[in-house]
């Protein structure tokens, strides 16, 4: 069974960080292209970061310069580090895992007052 588990998120002040986690289990991990995505309300869910199982990387606009995507293949865990944080970046933010076929985590919120 396929499971992706988010941590991390929370309500922090614009200009601050957060470190989200994405636990992955009943994968093999290191061949999965792993991302996060968010959906802030009454938007569509849109791509933040994510990485190839080569390691190459790619960003939104609205978070390049700021946010950073790694992995740890040894623990079966991506990383997303927020800083700069902004009332935009308000979102739900979901892991998900791509190789053939997508897996979704349950999402954590990230709520940034202003």
């Amino acid at each position: 069974q396929v499971q992706l588990v988010e941590s991390g998120g929370g309500l922090v002040q614009a200009g601050g960080s957060l470190r989200l986690s994405c636990a992955a289990s009943g994968i093999r991990f290191i061949i999965y292209a792993m991302g996060w995505y968010r959906q802030a309300p009454g938007k569509q869910r849109e791509l933040v970061a994510r990485m190839t199982s080569g390691g190459a990387t790619d960003y939104a606009d609205s978070v390049k310069g700021r946010f950073t995507i790694s992995r740890d293949n040894a623990k079966n865990t991506v990383y997303l580090q927020m800083n700069g944080l902004k009332p935009e970046d308000t979102a739900v933010y979901y892991c998900n895992a791509l190789f053939l076929k997508d897996y979704w985590g349950q999402g954590t919120q990230v709520t940034v007052s202003s």
